[in-house]
């Protein structure tokens, strides 16, 4: 199918994406838990990769130089890898897969999609919207499971490649059991966050975009900002004093409720999995702020409802600041400079995103270049690229060469050819014998 034709199937697609998106939000507040509003959101970002992907004609062209020497003219091409799978996490149930299948498609791979097996149904809706949308059957699967559906899909030898997106310790092991089946792997991992405050940041503005950015679906975000860096023991305690009644004050309720802020964490599970992390924060000797362990929802006795929470005092040896978290708890780590919070960071096995919130162009233009990161805020407190650049992280964060979406998809779902050409003038010529040269 030529690139313009599968761009015009994208185009069918997110049309029709844009006319369920109500029942598509539904479906994934129903499943994971986070507020319809977010869900939305989440869909929206996906879609901002099909409309990148619907400019493939453009994105895959080559190169062509004439005449690099005698007679010799050069040109490139990027041709599809063949079959590809994505395996994506439950916290982003459509816009993962939309971060992936997309441009695969559209650079004429075929896909096979494992999503989560905690929230899988969105994904069975979106092939059938690809299915109405003119995508040839067989050209996008879904395939459902656990480990076991991920182990098929790293050993099949006809899949050429695998995308992941998930916890590091199983990032590390797509990656390295992928790659020695001799497949191309991008398998982002976790992240623990950090957004540094300067003194003469606008407090107020910080703590705005830090409610939402920690809290917002609860946390479980490989954006979310899990740990505040406050420069100065001032700031730190300006920062406590507006953080305390403002994560108190979280509207914590069911996620079809247009009042909640934060609905329930994905299972009973992950559930008690952050309530010992915040119990190990207590026993370490973090100063417990807000205890979201006590929230009550009428109505929601049973559900997976936990409140925001908030530490201060937290220091780099705890593991409430050493691991990923994923749930609503903010760490308030205190430092007494811009160097110190930039070796902080830089120190942090996790470099996936962090931000920081300054007045100053000086301050500014320093942390971006100094910070070891792959995405950094100035001001921003999710940073995530727009469709036409690229998200990934550094170090832990990320295993692979290439980022996901943009143009290292489009990279990462084709492959490169060079081809030399010369249309001889006569038949015949000399052998040549040394090493050919561009003359």
């Amino acid at each position: 199918m030529a690139p313009v034709r599968r761009a015009r199937v994208l185009f069918r697609f997110r049309e029709l994406v844009e006319r369920e998106m109500d029942e598509l939000a539904k479906l994934i507040a129903a499943e994971h838990g986070k507020t319809i509003s977010d869900a939305r959101g989440e869909i929206v970002r996906g879609l901002e990769v099909v409309e990148f992907a619907c400019g493939i004609p453009h994105l895959l062209k080559g190169e062509y130089s004439e005449n690099v020497g005698g007679g010799l003219d050069a040109f490139s091409l990027r041709q599809p890898l063949g079959v590809v799978a994505g395996i994506t996490p439950f916290n982003f149930p459509a816009m993962v897969p939309m971060w992936m299948f997309p441009l695969a498609l559209a650079c004429g791979n075929t896909f096979v999609l494992k999503p989560s097996e905690k929230d899988p149904s969105v994904s069975l809706r979106l092939a059938q919207l690809l299915k109405e949308a003119g995508v040839p059957d067989g050209a996008f699967n879904v395939v459902h499971g656990g480990k076991e559906a991920v182990d098929a899909l790293l050993e099949h030898p006809q899949i050429a490649a695998i995308s992941f997106v998930g916890s590091t310790p199983v990032a590390r092991y797509v990656y390295l059991e992928g790659t020695k089946h001799g497949k191309r792997v991008q398998a982002l991992g976790g992240a623990k966050n950090h957004a540094v405050i300067m003194p003469d940041a606008d407090l107020d503005q910080a703590v705005s975009a830090l409610l939402g950015a920690a809290f917002g679906s609860s946390g479980e975000r490989c954006m979310a900002i899990s740990v505040v860096v406050a420069v100065g023991d001032a700031v730190a305690e300006a920062l406590i004093e507006r953080l305390s009644p403002a994560v108190k004050a979280l509207r914590v309720g069911p996620p079809d409720d247009e009042r909640t802020e934060m609905g329930p964490l994905v299972s009973d599970e992950h559930l008690q999995r952050v309530k010992e992390y915040i119990a190990t924060g207590v026993e370490e000797g973090a100063r417990l702020i807000v205890d979201g362990r006590t929230i009550q929802v009428p109505g929601g006795e049973g559900g997976f409802y936990l409140g925001g929470t908030l530490f201060d005092a937290v220091q780099p040896h705890m593991r409430i600041y050493r691991e990923e978290i994923f749930g609503p708890v903010l760490c308030v780590v205190r430092v007494q400079s811009l160097s110190e919070a930039v070796r902080l960071i830089n120190a942090h096995p996790y470099a996936n995103g962090t931000a920081v919130f300054t007045n100053s162009g000086r301050v500014a233009r320093a942390f971006a270049s100094q910070i070891e990161v792959g995405m950094v805020g100035i001001n921003v407190p999710l940073p995530v690229p727009a469709a036409y650049y690229s998200f990934g992280g550094w170090r832990s964060s990320l295993f692979g060469d290439h980022h996901i979406y943009g143009l290292e998809g489009v990279r990462f779902y084709t492959r490169l050819k060079s081809v030399t050409q010369r249309w001889p003038e006569s038949a015949g010529g000399e052998a040549e014998f040394t090493m050919p040269t561009f003359k």
